[in-house]
């Protein structure tokens, strides 16, 4: 499929992903530089990743969407709804795992998940979207700041593994 630059042939769309989706979102995980030294297909064994999706989906407070344009996978994100007691008991959306697929790059792609999450998480009434970006991402700091996002807090991580 060949594309031009900023154009997309079809307004994306947007569903939860099933488990016959889990090659292509696997592939965009390790399409990602930086995600790909921590992802690994042994044989094209997709059985922890399986384990993970059937998790996902099994709870009512996570959603793993897939986005698509005529059909091809072009995305993907997790959604993840936080209750808490902070800000009078309301909800938080935490956006993760946000990947567009290669050749729908640098074409509106990523700007209409986030603007679609944000949607979805006023629809469910949370008072707050989050989300983290690794500090290497130069690029996709500056794209989440366009967006509204503002670098508010420094985030914290212990690798267990």
């Amino acid at each position: 499929m060949s594309l031009s630059p900023h154009s997309l042939p079809s307004r994306p769309s947007f569903r939860t992903a099933r488990r016959a989706d889990i090659p292509a979102i696997v592939a965009m995980l390790i399409d990602d530089p930086i995600a790909a030294a921590r992802e690994s297909l042994g044989g094209e064994d997709y059985r922890d990743y399986e384990a993970a999706f059937a998790a996902i989906d099994a709870d009512p407070r996570n959603e793993l969407i897939l986005v698509e344009v005529d059909g091809e996978v072009a995305g993907t994100m997790q959604l993840t709804f936080i209750p808490g007691l902070s800000r009078r008991g309301a909800e938080r959306l935490q956006i993760e795992a946000v990947r567009v697929a290669a050749p729908y790059r640098n074409r509106g792609i990523g700007r209409t998940m986030m603007e679609w999450a944000v949607e979805r998480a006023g629809d469910r009434g949370c008072a707050l979207v989050q989300l983290t970006s690794d500090k290497a991402r130069s690029d996709a700091h500056r794209f989440y700041t366009g967006l509204g996002f503002t670098a508010s807090h420094e985030g914290f991580k212990l690798r267990l593994s």
